[in-house]
């Protein structure tokens, strides 16, 4: 069955007449259009463009895939809209996590409340602990965040290592006691980093409190201090410091979206798409 992500970013370059095109409009980066198609082209088993320098044309096999690809899609948009015709009305209230507020999901956001003129979407972004608190009192309808060690209900979207961030040049031994970078309570990789380290008997103290990501990079970069961070997260000049430096092992951080009991269903339904569909084409461009 094919992912309908991977024939929208098809037809978008091929409509857009090239890979750099077809990026802006999907707001996804170049490289996720190639591995889309890439992906695409391994399920048919046959290449769908002949790729030049300056061009690209389609092949005979995605002339025939290109005609089911516009059908799949445009039958896919007539029966949400469809399923989905309700006026949604009033505010919602969505948090985010540091590490999701980037622009690709908020022109998604941009996008879906451009659709329906009667939607008011106010974003907060904070640290998933504080997130769900407010989710609780009914101040937020969404909440998008990482956890780890949980059992929370939850929509899992996807999971990844938690590491201990350092610098690739570090000399073992680390300092006694090992200087970290935090964010404040109440933040999950903060509580089970200092539970580990606790459990291990390793010494340690907090060298920097943050409140951003900005801000614990550079703590790392500087050599300041080690941070726990999801391994996506590492990014140039950093690295996952492994088990010959005595640190303990860390958990799975599980990045999951919430939604309030309370929340309009099918207003929940329509953005937990958007929020899937931004995830997925964020997991293919790492």
């Amino acid at each position: 069955m094919f992912d309908a992500l991977l024939l929208r970013t098809f037809v978008a370059v091929v409509d857009e007449q090239g890979f750099s095109r077809a990026a802006q409009k999907l707001h996804l980066t170049q490289s996720a259009v190639s591995g889309h198609l890439r992906r695409l082209e391994q399920q048919v088993g046959k290449p769908l463009l002949q790729r030049t320098t300056r061009s690209q044309q389609l092949t005979v096999d995605g002339e025939r895939l290109m005609a089911y690809a516009r059908a799949i899609l445009a039958l896919n948009r007539d029966a949400w809209t469809e399923l989905t015709r309700v006026p949604f009305h009033g505010r919602v209230g969505i948090g985010l996590a540091e590490d999701f507020a980037e622009p690709r999901l908020l022109r998604a956001l941009l996008d879906f409340a451009g659709q329906f003129p009667g939607i008011q979407l106010d974003v907060q972004v904070s640290i998933p602990g504080t997130l769900l608190d407010l989710l609780a009192q009914g101040s937020l309808q969404l909440v998008v965040g990482s956890l780890c060690e949980t059992a929370a209900p939850g929509q899992l979207l996807w999971s990844e290592p938690l590491v201990w961030a350092g610098l690739p040049q570090s000399v073992a031994p680390l300092p006694e006691p090992l200087p970290l970078a935090l964010f404040p309570e109440p933040c999950p990789y903060r509580a089970v980093a200092l539970g580990r380290l606790a459990k291990a008997g390793i010494a340690q103290r907090t060298a920097m409190l943050c409140s951003s990501n900005g801000a614990l990079r550079a703590a790392v970069l500087s050599g300041f201090a080690v941070a726990p961070m999801a391994v996506s997260q590492l990014g140039a000049g950093l690295c996952a410091l492994g088990a010959e430096y005595g640190l303990p092992e860390l958990p799975q951080a599980q990045f999951r979206l919430f939604t309030a009991s309370d929340a309009d269903p099918a207003v929940v339904a329509a953005l937990t798409q958007v929020i899937v569909e931004y995830c997925s084409s964020r997991r293919s461009a790492l």
